[in-house]
This record gives structure tokens, C-alpha cells and sequence, in this order.
């Protein structure tokens, strides 16, 4: 599970990138679904993949409008 913390003032510009390029995964990373609250600025993503390495590059990727917090799940 990934959770992602919009950096205040974030929220459009990150939704803009999205629109412009999709979520820009990296090979072997895959999103399953995700929900957002608005009121807090974050967004709950449910992924998988078999490299827990592919999450650092695809966080580099959003980093300057996100903050992230992964937690594996069993």
C-alpha cells in the first residue's frame, strides 16, 4: 500500500503531470486500484509488484509534488 502526502499547494500541479503522462510506472509495478480524501491531501494506492526497488523509482518520478509512505502487505 502506498500512501501519498500532497505537498500543500501540490494537489493540481500533481494532477496536471498525471494527465499529461499517466502515472509514469516503471516495468514490473503495477497500480490495482486507489482512493483519495481530498480534505487531507492524500491518496491511498493499492500496487504490486515483485521488485519493492521499482517503488523508489517511481516515487523519484512524483517527488516534487508528493510525499510517500509505503507499507508492504502480507
Amino acid at each position: 500500500m502506498v500512501v501519498e502526502k500532497f505537498k500543500p499547494g501540490c494537489l493540481e500541479q500533481n494532477y496536471a503531470k498525471y494527465n499529461e503522462g499517466g502515472r509514469l510506472l516503471p516495468e514490473g509495478l503495477y497500480y490495482l486500484n486507489s482512493w483519495v480524501n481530498r480534505d487531507d491531501n492524500i491518496c491511498f494506492q493499492l500496487m504490486e509488484s515483485n521488485n519493492p526497488e521499482l517503488f523508489q523509482e517511481w516515487f523519484a518520478k512524483w517527488s516534487e509534488f508528493v510525499d510517500f509512505e509505503l507499507y508492504p502487505l502480507d
